[in-house]
């Protein structure tokens, strides 16, 4: 596969990036929060918010917005997202919202459902909805939540993000007791060697 690159590098699409993200997530939480459906960010977002609480210059950019809802919260979610002009999708087992009918997965915000596995082989559930009484502009998921989650899911980024709440100071030698053993094993390797 070739790729075309630009001929000059182009910073501010970062920021036109961040932004339109910011945008989302802002008006996503908005539209949740007004139809009084409990919800909280997950994933990069979540944490972004809780880095940028000890270390902002370790906050990441990414690309993608997660939810976490009830799975009776689901329907009540979808009727306030569509008043909203969003449009649900449920694409490869995954519940999605898009600000356009034609938008792609990867821009859209994906839904998580609380107490069900993502993937079948994945060793615990997702956690309730819960959300961390500092968040302030959205929901975010409390901190041992958001851990559990990244631990369960254990692909290269979710191990790349528990790095880095580690390097944050956030997750110390203190966090594996408070999972199952095999999250705990998972945690204690990377705390083990933190630079792989």
């Amino acid at each position: 596969m070739s790729v075309t690159l630009a001929p000059t590098f182009r910073l501010d699409l970062l920021d036109e990036l961040r932004e339109k993200l910011e945008h989302r997530l802002a008006r996503v939480s908005g539209v949740l929060r007004e139809a009084n459906v409990p919800h909280a960010v997950i994933g990069g977002h979540a944490l972004a918010a809780w880095v940028s609480r000890a270390d902002p210059s370790l906050v990441r950019q990414t690309r993608g917005i997660d939810i976490l809802l009830a799975r009776s919260d689901l329907e009540p979610a979808r009727l306030a997202r569509e008043a909203a002009e969003f449009h649900y999708r449920h694409v490869a087992g995954m519940d999605l919202f898009l600000e356009s009918p034609d938008g792609r997965a990867g821009d859209g915000v994906h839904v998580a459902i609380a107490g069900e596995k993502v993937r079948p082989d994945e060793p615990v559930a997702n956690p309730p909805v819960e959300v961390d009484p500092g968040s302030a502009s959205f929901n975010v998921i409390p901190l041992q939540s958001l851990v559990q989650m990244k631990l369960t899911a254990y692909r290269r980024k979710d191990q790349v993000h528990l790095l880095d709440l580690i390097g944050a100071g956030l997750v110390d030698q203190s966090w594996p007791n408070r999972f199952s053993a095999v999250l705990a094993g998972r945690l204690q390797a990377l705390l083990n060697d933190p630079d792989g």
